[in-house]
């Protein structure tokens, strides 16, 4: 009697090769025209102890000194993308909505530590595309414990909601192109065609989310005297412990 075969099934995709190539050299002389004083040290301090720096290609109002993400933003150009013809064709063949774009650099023997940043997988509407410019085999991400070394030329999906970390233990700089793309059916073709795997939603208590902000809110709520905020602190509790039915 002959047994099937199961096969089991794939695991979600926590990074993945898209199926786009781009002209390394031409991104290149865009990215090499800036000067050490034009890179903005990146804001998220607590993350890395030195030499990671962007310059800002698309920002909220298109402005030239602002890196930070905001939310209800409206994102345009900044005079930094109107000097980078190459870069500009880069961006124009997304098919899809772009809110931040910009250049991401790393110093030879620099790491980021691990860490994540919520809301940006494709289930969350908003996706972070790395597009290598300058790189070594020696650059390499650490994503939920696997190690992978993004290439040149080619554009690479991240779920920056997975703990992650980077370090450039090359001699050379890491220059990225890093768009934050909107979720729309071109981008969700794009991903299928290249063999995505969603994962599961995720719920309160799932080590793979930041519940920070929920167990702030149920700090404050044991601190009143009512009844009824000292209930809510015990359901919320129990949600974000996952011991609720």
């Amino acid at each position: 009697m002959e047994r099937a075969i199961v096969s089991a099934p794939n695991p979600p995709s926590t990074w993945l090769q898209l199926p786009l190539r781009f002209d390394v050299a031409r991104m290149q002389r865009d990215s090499d025209q800036f000067a050490a004083g034009e890179w903005i040290s990146h804001f998220n301090t607590g993350a890395y102890d030195h030499g990671w720096s962007c310059v800002p290609l698309r920002s909220a109002g298109g402005q030239a000194g602002h890196i930070m993400p905001v939310d209800g933003a409206v994102y345009a150009g900044t005079p930094q993308l109107a000097r980078c013809p190459g870069l500009r064709e880069v961006l124009a063949s997304f098919a899809c909505d772009i809110r931040a774009a910009r250049l991401m650099a790393l110093a030879p023997g620099a790491m980021i530590r691990a860490h994540r940043d919520a809301g940006t997988s494709l289930a969350d509407g908003l996706i972070r595309i790395h597009i290598p410019i300058h790189t070594s085999p020696q650059v390499l991400f650490t994503i939920d414990g696997e190690t992978v070394h993004f290439t040149a030329g080619h554009a690479w999906y991240m779920d920056a909601s997975c703990l992650h970390a980077v370090h450039n233990r090359g001699t050379t700089p890491r220059i990225h192109l890093v768009l934050d793309c909107v979720t729309n059916d071109w981008l969700e073709a794009l991903f299928a065609s290249a063999g995505f795997v969603p994962k599961a939603a995720n719920k309160y208590g799932d080590p793979s989310i930041n519940d920070g902000n929920v167990r702030a809110v149920i700090a404050q709520l044991r601190l009143s005297p009512s009844h009824a905020s000292l209930a809510l602190a015990k359901e919320l509790a129990a949600l974000a412990d996952g011991s609720a039915p």
